[in-house]
């Protein structure tokens, strides 16, 4: 695929209405929108497989799921995700537990016949010092930041077995690179949360309480790009329908931003009018990550379509509307 040339690509429908599709993780914040949107581009049957009835980290329960599933299109999801706090808690839990679900159920899959496996990676695996716009063939040039590198090196694997994979037996992997997602629905627990669920419920609960400072982590001086949730659920999808090729692709907005810019922006969206103050004994992680998009719209077509502040809107309206209690 050159993508030098105009692309016209078939309808979705005609691609999902026949086939059975299994989200790993569609219970969780991205997947909730997937199972959205597959049932608006003509997805009738959709398998998704609960962590109360499937360990996926356990084989017999893969092969288990698969029986049940029977499934044409694999979307894996599932992941152990979260932010450098929680990451830094738990890195063997973050590698262990990512790897085991991804390389097994790749592998199943394959044996299982499965026509095509969507492995979606992390940013986390790109090197700690990437140049700017992170490209995808920059992948192998460093080790990520430390305090994801057992995250980001596991989910980086799905890439390496899914290359393998397709040289050896001609199997139909792709391997997205989702940047940092947000939106409604996302986790506002501050002990695992991401920045921008932490940043809202920080700014709203000051506010609430009258405080006069909220303290982040760091010096806000990296800088992060950022994926509205649905933008990203329509690219999977879009990479799904249209991709079949063995390179990894980014999924971004293409709109770079200090975290020090990203909490003003915050704080002034919800209200929030008191000092902000940085922890500088905290760490601040990747010093930059802002990502080169136009693999996904070479390859497939896609753009993200949601900025950045009204995403925030919608996001922080959504936290509103859940929390008007306690912020």
């Amino acid at each position: 695929m050159t993508g030098q040339e105009k692309k016209s690509y078939p309808d979705s429908r005609s691609f999902w209405q026949d086939r059975r599709v299994c989200v790993t993780g569609g219970a969780g914040f991205l997947g909730s929108f997937v199972i959205e949107k597959l049932a608006q581009h003509g997805a009738k049957e959709i398998f998704v497989p609960h962590i109360e009835d499937y360990d996926l980290v356990k084989l017999e329960d893969i092969q288990r799921m698969l029986n049940d599933a029977r499934p044409d299109v694999i979307i894996h999801l599932a992941a152990l995700a979260g932010g450098i706090g929680a990451n830094r808690a738990r890195p063997a839990d973050f590698f262990y537990i990512n790897l085991m679900m991804g390389v097994q159920l790749m592998h199943e899959a394959w044996k299982f016949g499965v026509q095509k496996f969507l492995a979606v990676g992390t940013i986390c695996a790109y090197p700690k010092f990437t140049p700017l716009p992170f490209k995808e063939e920059n992948l192998w040039d460093g080790y990520p930041e430390e305090t994801n590198a057992p995250y980001g090196l596991a989910k980086k694997m799905l890439l390496v077995q899914g290359q393998a994979y397709r040289a050896q037996y001609g199997y139909n992997v792709i391997y997205p690179l989702p940047v940092n997602l947000y939106g409604p629905r996302d986790n506002f627990d501050l002990q695992t949360s991401h920045v921008i669920p932490a940043l809202i419920r920080k700014c709203m609960q000051a506010r609430q309480r009258g405080d006069s400072q909220i303290v982040l982590w760091g010096d806000g001086s990296p800088t992060r790009e950022f994926l509205y949730v649905e933008d990203a659920a329509e690219g999977l999808l879009l990479a799904t329908e249209r991709y079949d090729g063995p390179e990894p692709f980014n999924l971004g907005s293409g709109q770079e931003i200090s975290i020090k810019d990203l909490a003003l922006l915050i704080a002034r969206l919800t209200g929030f009018e008191g000092q902000i103050v940085w922890d500088t004994s905290k760490p601040n992680g990747q010093p930059r990550r802002a990502l080169d998009t136009s693999r996904a719209e070479q390859f497939f077509g896609f753009r993200a379509g949601v900025s950045l502040e009204e995403g925030l809107r919608r996001t922080i309206d959504w936290y509103i509307s859940k929390a008007p209690g306690n912020g």
